[in-house]
């Protein structure tokens, strides 16, 4: 059952939030438009935030459920798993075999993964996000902040185990899958809110 479920959550977390909003909404592929990504920032960027807040919430759960539910159902409810179904779900969101494997960065679904399990640090993770999106209006900055943050906040409220080695891991995975947007922040050509992003190339 556990095997099973391992691979729900991969399906689970593979469906492509933002490419079906993107075709219901304006008939579009993002992965056409903005920077190509599959994820809110870039649905925020092309169609707005009333279709990017919805998009955060769907992949946010696409995390969370599987994290927070699966253990509970299959008769074994061991972190081992918990983690399992988590990483599972974030590797779907960012390699979606729907969408040919090209997906998001995974913020939002391993925000859902720690909201299952580290609530605490993920509250800190979010409000070291929002405070830097405001005050730099660049969300890339604000995601590989929180990806450095959130670590730190779960070594401070849980201490050392596995739920920090999976943040440490999740949280080099995030910047590295920001390693463009790193480029551009160095020449100073990173996209801001209240600018049009140039289309994907």
């Amino acid at each position: 059952m556990t095997w099973g479920l391992l691979a729900v959550s991969y399906f689970i977390g593979a469906f492509p939030t933002s490419y079906v909003v993107g075709r219901l909404a304006r008939g579009i592929d993002l992965r056409q438009h903005g920077s190509g990504n599959l994820g809110a920032t870039n649905a925020f960027r092309v169609l707005g935030w009333r279709a990017a807040l919805p998009i955060f919430l769907v992949d946010t759960a696409k995390g969370f459920f599987p994290t927070f539910c699966f253990p509970r159902s299959d008769g074994s409810p061991r972190w081992e798993w918990a983690l399992a179904y988590g990483a599972a779900a974030i590797l779907g969101h960012v390699y979606s075999v729907y969408v040919r494997f090209r997906g998001g960065k995974g913020v939002a679904t391993s925000a859902g993964v720690f909201l299952a399990l580290a609530p605490a640090a993920v509250g800190v993770g979010v409000l070291a996000w929002v405070l830097l999106v405001w005050a730099t209006r660049i969300v890339s900055v604000a995601s590989i902040a929180a990806a450095v943050v959130v670590p730190v906040a779960v070594l401070l409220t849980q201490g050392p185990g596995p739920v920090l080695w999976l943040s440490l891991a999740l949280g080099a995975f995030i910047i590295y899958a920001h390693r463009q947007n790193l480029r551009r922040l160095l020449r100073g050509e990173e996209h801001r809110f209240g600018r049009r992003a140039p289309e994907a190339r």
